[in-house]
């Protein structure tokens, strides 16, 4: 069960990435956020009478739960945003493919998991498979000057070490539902408050990129829940590897949809190269 909750986040991710870019065709990425995150907030607090079981409650799990909204989602959905809207799409979720890297390391220091070898190489495949996927050298280069190269790093940092935190909190009290409604509750105030700060690049907000942020947000709700209920049942380094896949639904998307890639044999290698750690992971 836990590896087909951890793929369908991964899709999820993955498609959030595209609808994401689209909406930033019109509309900066904080505002963005501030359209996004809210909206699943409100989702789950829809839910949240029909769907929230309190019997199990623990109130430090609750505060781990708490403490990754502080940066996951929410400074990683600003931070995401922006330098998709900088970098593209595809270069972003190379970058932030590093995630499972430094998920196992916080694993291993804050929860004392152990890293089996296993882990640690198929993890290093998915890396090494979705940089050749989505790598574009020309492009690349140009990045590489600029500070912007920055942010998916340390988007992939935070994400990784979200993973850790929220599998801390799920081990006292596996409830993926609450973890998901106190995070997006504190990340969405959170973003709301960063969004009414002046700033200069404040853009006008129109229905289309509306439209198209309510959309990523639930896409990114629904896949967050699920990379939730994933952890609170299988290990960080079983969940994060598999989740760091998402750039392999974004490229295919991309190419799809957006018409903005084209195959090769470098990117069918990545593809395989990525398909073929997931399976090397998982088979007992």
């Amino acid at each position: 069960m836990a590896l087909l909750l951890a793929c369908v986040s991964t899709l999820f991710f993955g498609a959030a990435l595209i609808t994401g870019k689209v909406a930033l065709r019109t509309l900066d990425a904080r505002s963005g956020a501030a359209i996004s995150l809210p909206t699943g907030a409100v989702l789950f607090l829809i839910a949240a009478p029909f769907v929230l079981d309190l019997s199990g409650y623990v109130a430090r799990a609750a505060l781990l739960f708490a403490l990754v909204g502080t940066f996951f989602p929410a400074a990683v959905t600003i931070i995401t945003f922006e330098s998709n809207q900088r970098l593209g799409p595809t270069l972003t979720g190379t970058i932030s493919s590093t995630a499972p890297l430094f998920a196992l390391v916080a694993a291993a220091l804050l929860l004392g998991e152990h890293i089996p070898a296993k882990a640690a190489i198929a993890s290093v495949g998915i890396v090494a498979g979705v940089a050749l996927l989505t790598w574009k050298a020309a492009g690349a280069r140009t990045a590489a000057l600029s500070w912007s190269l920055g942010l998916p790093i340390l988007g992939a940092v935070l994400r990784g070490l979200a993973h850790a935190v929220a599998r801390a909190g799920l081990l006292l009290w596996p409830n993926p539902f609450a973890a998901g409604l106190i995070g997006y509750v504190v990340s969405s105030t959170a973003v709301l408050a960063v969004d009414r700060m002046p700033r200069a690049n404040r853009m006008r907000r129109n229905k289309r990129a509306v439209a198209w942020f309510v959309l990523t947000g639930v896409i990114n709700s629904a896949a967050l829940l699920l990379m939730y209920a994933a952890l609170a049942r299988a290990p960080v380094a079983f969940v994060a590897p598999i989740v760091a896949a998402y750039p392999l639904v974004t490229v295919i998307l991309s190419a799809t949809v957006l018409r903005e890639e084209t195959f090769s044999v470098r990117k069918i290698v990545g593809a395989v190269l990525t398909v073929a750690s997931i399976v090397y992971l998982v088979i007992r």
